[in-house]
């Protein structure tokens, strides 16, 4: 398993397939937006279903930020498609089965085939500026990362 990325690395590019099977690829925002990855473990579970509940909550906070959001976990498209349907997410969920994007970033958890809930904030030059890892158990606090954004202004 790959080192947890660190604050000031370059952020390794990728190219995944969100819920609507359309490609992302990381470089294409360079010089365009801020991005938050938010890799959590898996689909329909309980903290996980709350915190993607709160960022399309804060959806508006987010895109006024310059901000791309992306959950990232190791579901199928189709999972994600159901899920992001069933609750009306706004923010785009990449599809990472294998967990090969998750590992570049060090957030693969091999033994449990699944990530870790994690955020990354990479700014518009492609640095990585923000780095938490939390309990499988805690959700996310939106709020720390927008205060994570605005201090990249």
């Amino acid at each position: 398993m790959a080192a947890e990325i660190q604050v000031g690395a370059t952020a390794p590019d990728f190219t995944l397939k969100d819920q609507d099977q359309k490609e992302v690829k990381l470089s294409e925002l360079k010089g365009k937006k801020n991005v938050v990855l938010a890799f959590y473990p898996l689909d329909w579970s309980p903290v996980c279903t709350k915190e993607n509940k709160c960022l399309t909550d804060d959806f508006p906070k987010f895109s006024s930020a310059e901000t791309e959001i992306f959950g990232i976990s190791i579901d199928s498209v189709y999972s994600h498609k159901a899920w992001a349907d069933s609750m009306g997410l706004k923010h785009r969920l990449l599809s990472d089965m294998g967990g090969n994007v998750a590992n570049k970033y060090g957030m693969y958890m091999e033994d449990k085939y699944i990530t870790k809930r994690a955020t990354v904030i990479v700014d518009k030059q492609g640095t990585v500026r923000y780095v938490k890892v939390q309990e499988i158990l805690t959700a996310r606090d939106d709020q720390e990362i927008l205060n994570a954004l605005k201090a990249l202004k």
